[in-house]
């Protein structure tokens, strides 16, 4: 538990406490216009910005990637607005705790006239009983409730406490985001003060292992600053850094051609069933730091586009990699990526679903439609069976079969095949179903 007091001796023994803080603790933004991105919440008319400089009383569930600014937006509102800041982790504290900053709040706000900011980190990982001791408190405004959460709080955070905050979804940072961070960083006096100076290639470098997070940026430069003046230099190039953060420099820009010739290599190698190939293209896009939702989507597009129907399950699995990054995040979310890479390349082949789509769309394009047929139509309003909508349609369900003759298409597609599926892996039992399905369905047994 911690606080933060606008009294002048309580900020001295602050700062000397910051004076041997990590470097991403002291370069924590004490303004928000300090605050590097989330334009959206901080600009001028944006609403955060209009909580903080009116002093209203306010709760709010700060939801968002690690390193975006969480903890520093709690920081800095409880500083803006001369409230004592309380910090719980939900890692290390229970009702006890709870009940006991309430009480703490209590006798500030009725003998001191201050309201407490309690900002409780990691406020998915609370209890739902835990969370229900806060709902009086925020009710009655003895505390500004301020929870942080990396996962999606209408999951993880219970309805009557989203109810009484304001949700603000934090994006995560640019690069130039995060360049802004170390630039400020590597100058302050609160920071390295200009001890070294940072060479292109290493700056790109920390940007890459950044991944949008200043967090990891910072704690990697003051790594990287502590091995440059071991070694009796105030140039941090890229061999220093890499010797510091223990992570080789991998080629590749984000915003260039290798990113895009690294993803097509990944989908082709999937296509072609290298799976040894795929999980290297993977690594390689893990490691520089692309964006784990850009893969998922890309394993996904890959699951019907090329496998489709010859292993349904494919489908399945990366879905599941893609929801599993979003819940869990990365580093570890990158195994949830291989799961569904190995799955996907080690799968049997199949375009069938992309080229009868693709057929399908030419025709359409090219005016093949024309009106469907009047058993299809809705029958459910008043007047529908006036129209013969809907009365000559026979239901599947009332044959033994499931499956009996009646015209689905419009008269200018009757008898086109869009589907052909091959003869690998579940396609091939799909096959000779189909045929059967459309020999009864066409009239032609």
């Amino acid at each position: 538990m911690s606080s933060l007091f606008d009294d002048p001796v309580e900020a001295a023994a602050e700062a000397a406490v910051d004076a041997g803080a990590p470097l991403a603790v002291r370069m924590r933004p004490r303004a928000l216009d300090e605050v590097v991105g989330q334009q959206h919440l901080l600009g001028e008319r944006a609403p955060l910005r209009r909580l903080v400089e009116s002093d209203e009383p306010m709760s709010l569930v700060l939801y968002g990637p690690p390193g975006t600014g969480k903890t520093t937006l709690a920081h800095v509102i409880s500083l803006a607005t001369k409230r004592q800041f309380v910090q719980l982790s939900a890692l290390d504290s229970g009702v006890k705790e709870v009940r006991a900053v309430i009480t703490a709040a209590k006798r500030e706000l009725t003998y001191a006239g201050r309201r407490t900011v309690l900002f409780i980190d990691e406020v998915h990982r609370f209890s739902k009983t835990q969370q229900d001791s806060l709902l009086s408190a925020v009710e009655d405004r003895i505390v500004s409730l301020i929870a942080a959460t990396t996962e999606n709080p209408f999951f993880s955070v219970v309805s009557p406490l989203l109810s009484r905050s304001l949700v603000l979804a934090l994006q995560p940072l640019s690069d130039d985001d995060v360049r802004a961070v170390l630039h400020r960083a590597l100058t302050s006096e609160r920071g390295l003060h200009g001890a070294v100076t940072l060479t292109d290639e290493a700056e790109k470098h920390l940007l890459r292992i950044a991944g949008g997070d200043a967090r990891k940026a910072l704690t990697a430069l003051e790594s990287g600053a502590g091995a440059a003046k071991a070694a009796s230099t105030d140039v941090l190039d890229l061999e220093t850094l890499e010797t510091a953060v223990a992570q080789a420099a991998v080629r590749y820009d984000r915003q260039g051609d290798q990113h895009y010739d690294v993803t097509s290599a990944l989908i082709k190698s999937i296509r072609g069933s290298d799976v040894d190939a795929a999980l290297h293209y993977l690594a390689r896009m893990v490691a520089a730091g692309e964006d784990p939702r850009f893969i998922a989507r890309r394993l996904v597009i890959s699951a019907s586009e090329d496998i489709g129907m010859a292993d349904p399950t494919a489908l399945l699995t990366a879905v599941a990699a893609a929801d599993a990054v979003a819940f869990i995040g990365m580093p570890e979310g990158h195994l949830s990526l291989a799961h569904a890479v190995v799955h996907l390349a080690t799968a049997p082949k199949s375009n069938a679903v992309t080229v009868g789509m693709g057929e399908s769309m030419a025709d359409v394009h090219a005016g093949l439609a024309g009106p469907v047929p009047p058993g299809l139509r809705d029958g459910h309003y008043p007047g529908a069976r006036k129209l013969g909508h809907g009365t000559t349609y026979s239901y599947p369900h009332a044959h033994p079969d499931g499956v009996v003759p009646q015209q689905y298409p419009p008269d200018a597609l009757v008898g086109k095949d869009y589907y052909r599926p091959t003869n690998r892996g579940a396609e091939a039992r799909l096959g000779e179903r189909l045929a059967k399905l459309r020999a009864i369905v066409r009239r032609t047994r």
